[in-house]
Formats: C-alpha cells, sequence, structure tokens
C-alpha cells in the first residue's frame, strides 16, 4: 500500500498516513464508501458550494495510521460490483407513429425513469424525484438585472478602475443562473419558496 492514505477530495493533494486533514461535519459526507477528505479549510469550503448543507463545519482530524487502515479496510470487505448499465432504447423510424398512451392501472406504483427530465409544469415533488429538474420557461427579455450606477462604484471605490456598460450584461446573465440552480435546490427541498440557503455561496 501507498504511504499516501488518500487524496484531498478537492484539489486531490495526497494525505499521508497520520497527516492532519479536515472532514465534513455533516454524517451523509463521512460514509466509509464515499468520505470525503480535505487537506485544507479552503478545499472544504469549495465543497459546500456544490453539498449545500444547511449548517456544516469543518471538523480537523487526524488521518489513520498505514496498519489501522489497513486493518480498517479489511472490515469493510470488498466493494460492490457497479451496476451493469441499463440498455440503451431502440430508435423509433422515421415516419413511425407516436406510440399509443397507455392509462396506469389503479392502485398502481408510479415508476420513475431516472434518465428522463420533466419538461412539464412538474410539481415539486416530481421534480425532487427526478434528478431535482423542474420546468424553467424561457425568458425572451433578457433585463438587466444589475443596478448598474452601484455595480460602478463598487468598482471605482474598490479598485479606483472603471465600469463597461456591458458588464451589467454579462453579469445578469451570473444571476439568472444563479437563480435557476436555487430554484432547482429549493424544489428539491418540495417547497415553492426559494430561501437564502438555496442560494449557491460565492468563492472568493
Amino acid at each position: 500500500m501507498a504511504e499516501t492514505w488518500l487524496k484531498c477530495s478537492s484539489c486531490r493533494t495526497d494525505i499521508p498516513h497520520g497527516g492532519m486533514y479536515f472532514q465534513c461535519s455533516v454524517s451523509t459526507c463521512n460514509r466509509p464508501r464515499t468520505r470525503l477528505v480535505f487537506c485544507s479549510v479552503a478545499c472544504w469550503d469549495a465543497h459546500l458550494g456544490e453539498a449545500r448543507h444547511r449548517d456544516a463545519g469543518a471538523v480537523e482530524s487526524r488521518a489513520p495510521s498505514k496498519d489501522a487502515w489497513e486493518r480498517e479496510l479489511a472490515a469493510m470487505g470488498p466493494a460492490p460490483a457497479p451496476a451493469a448499465p441499463s440498455p440503451a432504447p431502440r430508435p423509433i423510424p422515421a415516419g413511425s407513429p407516436a406510440p399509443a398512451f397507455r392509462p396506469m392501472a389503479s392502485g398502481s406504483q408510479a415508476q420513475v425513469n431516472p434518465n428522463r427530465r420533466v419538461v412539464g409544469d412538474a410539481s415539486p415533488s416530481t421534480a425532487a424525484a427526478v434528478e431535482g429538474n423542474i420546468h424553467l420557461h424561457d425568458i425572451v427579455d433578457s433585463e438587466i438585472l444589475i443596478v448598474v450606477s452601484k455595480l460602478k462604484k463598487y468598482i471605482k471605490d474598490r479598485s479606483g478602475m472603471n465600469c463597461s456598460d456591458a458588464v451589467a450584461e454579462v453579469l445578469s446573465d451570473h444571476v439568472r443562473a444563479l437563480c435557476d440552480d436555487s430554484i432547482r435546490a429549493a424544489a428539491r427541498d418540495e417547497r415553492k419558496t426559494v430561501l437564502d440557503r438555496d442560494v449557491p455561496r460565492p468563492r472568493r
């Protein structure tokens, strides 16, 4: 076994046996098969942008010795074999009639296809069941969502630089993307209200 225990889950830096590392305080990040480890608080903080934990902290820990790690791996046993991929659907020849709709029998339970995307006005619960995807209506008029005067003042006060008017248009696109991510996060929690915790944290 190599002298490296694990690699940092963010930057892939080697973490040696017996070395200090940080782990997330959320239990789901520390399961034996999918444990997340970080070489620094900055790498743990980068992980929060994707995990969107409601309340989390970085816990300083020490990696196990080489012998202790070997015993832990032996106790865990072999990793489960990956599931076989689903067969690809057969293509429908051009000109073929659309398949007939077959209603589901009364009392049967609906099965959600994990490869299907919700394309209608789905309820939050349905959106959460299908990878958190919901239908987002296209906005024809891409309005400026930034207060240009305040944007220019911030850049001027912070750096002494001037700011082009076109910056507000690009930033508005970023804001729209953040709003879309926040909407999906609220749908995964089966809510109809976007909260502050749904908004991805900025990276500095």
